[in-house]
């Protein structure tokens, strides 16, 4: 009888595993080679946004703008094709098209290889939407738990500025009311109980904040940066040619991090 029982459970994992959908795969084609990505499923914005701008041949001849050794390497500003060696990208202080933002800390996180959507800062762009077209390579260095237990509670404290900050907003119209009647000590006893209600939410939600024993073992042993988790849209990974990125990485370039020789890109689909 527990043979029998033992074969159908078998099945039905087999079957659960085969029904998970594919992540679609793409070849960045480099200058310096080939680099294979997956994209994620649970940024379908992302990976859709993605997969549409390679199909309409939109990255072909653009270039990587910005390399950081030990940081990231970037590209997919369309300000970037025809720029020859050594010209400069046109400045441009307006946001430029972009996609609503799909942070999944701690999902997916900024570990070396990581692929991250490029975004304004936060006081142009308080929600942390994507620019809809440049896209990073994380390569990073080690970080060790010393640097990840300061990031958690930096990140611990953000989110409950954020929760408080979304409570205050909601008392709006009895602040003002209590400001214009000049009763200071409700308003005191109002704050306390917001900041209380903050310091609640906040401590339910702190797994949001946590790195896992494996994400630890990961920066500890081959590195990322920690520094962007949960503040930009990871949203593939490099599943092949990590040497290629460390060859782009590794060249020369001015001091806005440009590199002296335009570094081609282009993207193509291979699965979807």
């Amino acid at each position: 009888m527990k043979k029998l029982w033992f074969i159908p459970i078998i099945l039905l994992t087999i079957t659960m595993c085969s029904n998970k959908p594919k992540e679609p795969v793409v070849l960045l084609q480099t200058s310096y080679g080939n680099i294979k990505i997956k994209l994620y499923n649970e940024t379908p914005v992302h990976r859709d946004n993605f997969l549409k701008l390679a199909e309409e041949g939109f990255y072909k001849d653009l270039t990587f703008h910005r390399v950081i050794k030990d940081f990231m390497i970037q590209g997919g500003d369309p300000k970037t094709r025809n720029i020859a060696d050594g010209d400069t990208i046109p400045e441009d202080k307006t946001m430029g098209d972009t996609i609503p933002s799909e942070i999944r800390f701690p999902l997916h996180y900024h570990k070396r290889g990581a692929i991250g959507a490029a975004r304004w800062g936060d006081a142009e762009n308080p929600t942390k939407a994507s620019d809809a077209s440049q896209f990073y390579i994380v390569t990073g260095e080690l970080a060790f738990d010393n640097k990840l237990n300061e990031l958690e509670k930096v990140r611990f404290e953000r989110l409950k500025q954020s929760i408080y900050n979304g409570i205050q907003s909601a008392n709006m119209d009895t602040i003002k009311a209590l400001y214009k009647e000049g009763n200071r000590s409700a308003i005191t006893e109002l704050r306390s109980k917001m900041l209380s209600e903050a310091e609640e939410q906040a401590s339910a939600r702190k797994p949001e904040t946590i790195y896992t024993d494996e994400q630890r073992e990961y920066y500890k042993t081959r590195g990322g940066a920690p520094h962007l988790d949960n503040e930009y849209t990871v949203f593939g990974e490099v599943i092949e040619g990590l040497d290629v990125v460390d060859k782009i990485q590794n060249v020369k370039t001015n001091e806005k991090d440009k590199p002296l020789k335009g570094i081609l890109m282009n993207v193509i689909v291979l699965e979807k």
